[in-house]
């Protein structure tokens, strides 16, 4: 029997700077490799977002790695084997698992794939996890780079694992933007997955991280994208803790939500107990075992209508503040009745205001400094979907709370303002602004950047045979061109209604090109074939007014090399003086 401990979206380092919950995370990813000692599991499955930052400060770093080093670097005998290909599923450069390697001692050994927060980001698309990964404390898999528009296919490798007569297929898959991977999922062909050749009947676990979206394919995964050759799917992403495993319709997998281990919003899903899954897998056979989370800090959720609450006063903020304090009196006495849990606990109150007064938050919470964790944020107001649109209908102008304003995404933001890019991938921009923002990787764009152009040399010399002539150079710029926007839907769809720039590429690269061509072979000149032309001002308005085609793209008239693609070229304006001996100054490329 195969024994997995599974838990996802440890959070490491979450509110490292608050004095009261700063070690939460440490104490449950604690408590978690505790319990994977206590049941003498095999192993350890994490299911993405091990750490809350992708650039995790110093201090999270050392205590993550020495709560690794103190529960699973021993001298206990790892039980089962890899028999796959570790080169092709694992990313580091040593091409094997931890626990093979002779220098170091590894026990408990940790599989785990990156999350939304501590995904790959930067140049060299590196995370928090690369770096425990080089140091041989966890097993990194699944590894996508998720800002590249590169990547038409994936080869999903798993890790094949054999235990007596158990045999399980691991796979895994880290974060990727929700709408690229279900685009994937959706096209035939674009993710491999890679099975045994062997007939041994191979149980196929696969453990990734996304946001889900049951029966839609926008905005999250569809559960009904997932092939049906697996057996179970460990869902990371979503805090939600559900206890049971959850069935699919017209699929033979089954669904396990462990959810987070620490929570990072003050909602209704978060209040649920916390929970890790203990796993045991023989044969074709599993059974799922939930093990409570004891170290949590345990939460209180309310949500209130004052419209419905008796005693409440419409404009009295005295009743109000009695009233509101009296709810979170009784919150608090409920976590101290559930057990004696040394910590202090937590306390959302989502409060319907709609048509009363509100009270400050600060002031209020004032009063429960030591009593909860969060005395700032207890009360949350908000105001109800149809009261908001009865104030657009009737065009109330009363203030907003600032909770209540619509958000809208980056990617949201971007659709509506429809980019008619030619050059860089839009969705690479999306990617870089995304890291940029979330991730604190200052050369997102500088990656996007050289990506992009890498991409278009590629493109350009891909062509087996040698484009010895300019024509040939210019034609193959042009089919390039044409590609990308035909591969961006806005593009192919309303490329027409694009302007037209200064300098910007001719509709026909090669027409223009031969038409220049002609018209520079009939003017003469005494320079060298790798100087620029220098003429004076009288001679270039001359010359360009006789002998110069108009410009393709709308643009400036420009001076040219002889031998060299005209017009990719202009000449900064000259100055003119009284005498005219003064000559015109050299073209600027």
């Amino acid at each position: 029997m195969l024994r997995i401990l599974v838990a996802t979206d440890c959070h490491l380092g979450y509110l490292e700077k608050d004095e009261i919950r700063r070690f939460d995370s440490f104490d449950t990813f604690e408590e978690i490799c505790s319990l994977a000692v206590i049941n003498k599991v095999d192993f350890i499955l994490l299911g993405g977002n091990l750490f809350h930052e992708n650039k995790p400060s110093i201090s999270t770093l050392v205590k993550s790695m020495e709560i690794i080093r103190s529960y699973c670097l021993n001298d206990h005998q790892v039980q089962f084997q890899v028999v796959s290909d570790q080169a092709a599923c694992l990313q580091n450069r040593f091409g094997r698992v931890n626990f093979e390697d002779p220098n170091f001692n590894i026990g408990l050994p940790v599989f785990t794939v990156h999350g939304t927060h501590d995904g790959p980001a930067g140049v060299d698309g590196l995370s928090a996890i690369d770096i425990l990964s080089a140091c041989n404390f966890v097993n990194y898999f699944g590894k996508v780079d998720p800002g590249s528009s590169d990547v038409d296919q994936i080869s999903v490798c798993p890790v094949f694992i054999k235990k007596g007569a158990t045999s399980v297929a691991l796979y895994g898959l880290g974060n990727i933007r929700d709408e690229k991977l279900s685009r994937m999922l959706q096209t035939h062909y674009k993710i491999q997955w890679m099975k045994a050749d062997s007939e041994d009947d191979w149980f196929n676990l696969f453990v990734f991280h996304q946001k889900r979206r049951k029966g839609s394919s926008t905005n999250g995964i569809n559960e009904q994208l997932l092939p049906s050759f697996l057996d179970l799917v460990i869902w990371g992403h979503e805090h939600e803790c559900l206890i049971d495993h959850q069935e699919v319709s017209g699929k033979d997998f089954h669904i396990i939500h462990p959810g987070s281990s620490v929570a990072t919003s003050l909602s209704n899903a978060e209040a649920k107990p916390k929970n890790v899954v203990l796993l045991e897998i023989k044969g074709m056979q599993y059974k799922q075992t939930n093990i409570p989370l004891k170290s949590v800090r345990p939460i209180q959720y309310a949500e209130v209508q004052l419209k419905d609450q008796l005693g409440v006063e419409l404009n009295n903020e005295a009743a109000l503040y009695e009233h509101l304090d009296n709810i979170v009196s009784n919150l608090i006495d409920k976590t101290a009745i559930s057990g004696s849990e040394p910590k202090l606990p937590l306390v959302r109150v989502k409060v319907d205001y709609s048509g009363f007064l509100t009270i400050t938050p600060q002031r209020f919470g004032q009063k429960y400094v030591g009593k909860v964790a969060n005395p700032n944020d207890i009360i949350l107001f908000s105001r109800s979907a149809q009261q908001n649109r009865t104030r657009e209908h009737t065009g109330g102008s009363e203030e907003c709370e600032p909770n209540e304003l619509d958000q809208q995404s980056i990617e949201e933001l971007i659709a509506e303002s429809n980019l008619n890019m030619q050059i860089l991938d839009k969705n690479d921009l999306d990617s870089a602004l995304h890291d940029f923002v979330n991730k604190d990787e200052n050369m997102a764009f500088h990656s996007c950047l050289d990506k992009n152009i890498d991409a278009a040399k590629k493109k350009l010399t891909f062509a087996t045979k040698d484009l010895k002539a300019e024509e040939d150079i210019v034609l193959q710029l042009d089919q390039c061109m044409q590609e990308r926007m035909n591969e961006d839907p806005l593009l192919s769809k309303g490329g027409s209604e694009i302007m037209p720039c200064s300098q910007s590429l001719p509709t026909n690269a090669l027409s223009a090109f031969q038409e220049l061509k002609c018209s520079s072979n009939e003017e003469q000149d005494t320079h060298e074939s790798d100087e620029l032309i220098e003429i004076s001002d009288k001679e270039h308005s001359q010359q360009a007014s006789q002998k110069r085609p108009a410009p393709v793209d709308g643009g400036s008239q420009s001076s040219r090399r002889k031998t060299d693609l005209s017009s990719f070229y202009r000449t900064a304006p000259s100055k003119n003086n009284d005498d005219g001996g003064k000559k015109g100054k050299a073209p600027v490329i």
